[in-house]
């Protein structure tokens, strides 16, 4: 009786909330931006330009570049402002890591599906628009469809704690891969690796399966860190 008494009072001092906030709707343009490279990595952000571009306070402004401070997108530099954080060889490796943690135990679930040749179909889908878009050089089609991949794999597991643990890591990854638009005159590969994988799931090869997941991630890291290198020496 007494708990439902509390819990009583807790609910009565909540107050409804907007869906999203000014401040929240303001964070997720600015992430969108970061995500699609239109606010480059070490770029500065000003409140004052983002304030007049957006038509609202600095209020919700610094409240939106606080919350992607946390998230680890921006990052406050003493006396001299916000900026678009700058991932390291470290970060990159570290992210990729994540990734593969989560991407392993996403097709060890997914191969105990009982529906998982409907699932692998859905997957199929993405690979065939990777192979439209590499033979198109469209290299931002070709990313979008990398992520997608790897965002179904993990959400077709039907793990939300899976599902909510790669998102978090989506935003960095994006901003890794935007490193290699550069560094790859022929995107066939990618397509290829996809394609391997999808065929091993395809198969009931879980080892066979994990094994080029982890190769995949292991290659794309390696990519990633020379990419950033010969940008380095050419800046």
């Amino acid at each position: 009786m007494l708990g439902r008494r509390q819990m009583a009072i807790g609910m009565d001092r909540l107050e409804p909330v907007n869906q999203e906030t000014t401040a929240g709707a303001i964070a997720t343009q600015i992430r969108a931006r970061i995500m699609d490279g239109t606010f480059a990595p070490g770029s500065q952000l000003g409140e004052v330009q983002l304030a007049n571009r957006l038509m609202v306070s600095r209020g919700p402004i610094r409240e939106a570049m606080q919350r992607l401070v946390q998230e680890g997108l921006l990052e406050t530099r003493r006396n001299r402002g916000v900026f678009v954080m700058t991932l390291s060889d470290d970060d990159v490796t570290d992210v990729y890591q994540a990734r593969s943690v989560i991407e392993r135990e996403a097709v060890r679930t997914l191969l105990q599906r009982s529906d998982k040749q409907e699932m692998f179909d859905r997957l199929e889908e993405i690979v065939a628009t990777m192979d439209s878009a590499a033979n198109k050089g469209d290299w931002e089609s070709l990313v979008e469809s990398d992520l997608r991949f790897h965002e179904q794999l993990v959400g077709l597991s039907s793990s939300m704690r899976l599902r909510r643990m790669f998102d978090t890591l989506l935003v960095e990854t994006k901003m890794c891969m935007m490193r290699l638009k550069s560094a790859y005159p022929v995107h066939g590969r990618l397509v290829y690796e996809h394609r391997e994988i999808l065929d091993a799931m395809r198969g009931g090869d879980e080892r066979e399966a994990l094994a080029l997941i982890d190769a995949h991630l292991e290659r794309a890291v390696v990519d990633l860190v020379s990419a950033g290198n010969v940008e380095k020496a050419t800046n």
